[in-house]
């Protein structure tokens, strides 16, 4: 029996899937906890950004890089190099981990321990994944665990929640459409706001999140 590809892709990018991306937040804790995002406009611009200049771009890239047969361990000291902070490069390579754990033992697929990203490029070659889903179905994943981030720290109603993630839709789509066609140079991003509060979300006084 086979499953089809969008339902494995489903099963990846599900909150279900044991990859910790529920206790990160990816610097938002202290954004919130400084007064910078206290509304569901400021948390869908925040995304926003981040979507699109920030670890969302740079991830799609390295996602659609490794998938298309990228070299796994220079992307993968890519992927690192890429991260601002502690936090950060621990964020990343704590869910890449488990990622690649348990696809190595649901599929017995041979993916290596390496950043989010990267692993999940892995994935998606190894079990002959769709691409294009592939890469909307990641973004759309990280927007939606970063405003269930937002919803329990501003708070917001899950309404309200739900609404950032709809109005953000579009924007996942688009970027996955690019990264598609990317090459490494197009890589760079700039977020410096996010980058600056994920560096000092360790010093915080009270935390819920590794990140």
């Amino acid at each position: 029996m086979t499953t089809d590809p969008l339902l494995t892709l489903h099963q990846l990018f599900s909150p279900a899937f044991p990859v910790g991306a529920f206790a990160y937040s990816h610097g938002l804790e202290t954004l919130v906890q400084e007064g910078r995002v206290t509304t569901a406009a400021q948390l869908q611009g925040w995304l926003e950004a981040v979507l699109r200049h920030g670890a969302g771009w740079s991830d799609a890239v390295l996602l659609a890089q490794v998938s298309q047969g990228g070299d796994v361990a220079e992307l993968t000291d890519l992927a690192t190099a890429l991260t601002p902070s502690a936090e950060r490069r621990l964020e990343t390579v704590k869910q890449g981990e488990a990622f690649a754990a348990t696809v190595r033992d649901l599929w017995r697929a041979d993916i290596l321990p390496a950043p989010y990203p990267v692993a999940v490029g892995q994935a998606v070659r190894a079990l002959d994944l769709p691409l294009l889903p592939a890469l909307q179905l990641y973004l759309l994943a990280f927007a939606s665990n970063l405003a269930a981030a937002g919803i329990r720290l501003i708070p917001l109603g899950q309404t309200e929640g739900q609404a950032v993630i709809r109005a953000l839709s579009p924007l996942c789509e688009a970027l996955a459409a690019q990264a598609m066609t990317a090459s490494l140079d197009e890589i760079g991003g700039f977020s410096p706001l996010s980058d600056i509060a994920s560096q000092r979300h360790e010093a915080l006084y009270s935390r819920i999140f590794r990140s």
